[in-house]
């Protein structure tokens, strides 16, 4: 049994399990929500003001101010499809639970590793770092997915979304990878890696995402 948003359920058992499937998708998407905005808090709580006055102290702090809106933009980034993520998930099961934990342990790195990315300059080893953790998020993403494709809403519309994002986010993995030991090279070849993957995530849906679909989606 499927719910519209115009149609209540009905009384009775199967009435009832529907209600308690759909609460509890919102329960997990509600805290997910609560702990990636607790994230963007503790970021921008690292932007310290400076002690002295004057545009100079200011554009000291350029790295810190360009580490916040890098890593702003991958939380809000991870937040949007993590709605519309969920917005196919029909049954809590372990493994989901599990796998959106995994999720957001990765991003509760992320406010620290920004901090020391700042902190240091966008430094070899702070950019090392940040890609990192950024490469834990994306390949802990994936699982959490699998799982809402499996037991989730079927359909066309679905496979589409499905195949579309899942190739896009290992296409994002190969990405955050090769900019592992481009850093080596120069730090801002791996954030320019992280920088790519933002922007092909960002952008609408265009003739990027439909390089990620095969032909049975």
């Amino acid at each position: 049994m499927q719910l519209t948003p115009d149609s209540p359920p009905r009384g009775g058992p199967e009435g009832e399990q529907v209600m308690e499937r759909q609460e509890g998708v919102s329960r997990v998407e509600a805290f997910s929500d609560g702990v990636l905005a607790i994230i963007i808090t503790i970021m921008v709580l690292e932007l310290k003001t400076p002690a002295a006055e004057g545009l100079e102290a200011l554009w000291h702090l350029w790295p810190v101010f360009l580490a916040y809106v890098l890593s702003y933009a991958y939380v809000a980034i991870y937040w949007v499809n993590h709605h519309r993520l969920f917005g196919h998930a029909r049954v809590i099961t372990g493994r989901l639970l599990w796998s959106n934990m995994a999720l957001l342990f990765t991003l509760s790195l992320v406010p620290f590793a920004t901090a020391y990315l700042g902190e240091h300059h966008f430094s070899r080893a702070a950019t090392l770092l940040y890609l990192a953790v950024m490469l834990l998020a994306s390949i802990a993403y994936a699982p959490l997915q699998r799982e809402i494709a499996r037991t989730g809403t079927a359909g066309k519309a679905a496979r589409t979304y499905h195949a579309a994002t899942l190739r896009k986010g290992l296409a994002a993995i190969l990405v955050y990878a090769a900019g592992l030991p481009l850093s080596f090279v120069s730090p801002w070849l791996g954030i320019g890696c992280a920088a790519l993957v933002a922007v092909f995530w960002i952008l609408p849906w265009g003739p990027l995402d439909r390089l990620f679909l095969c032909d049975d989606a």
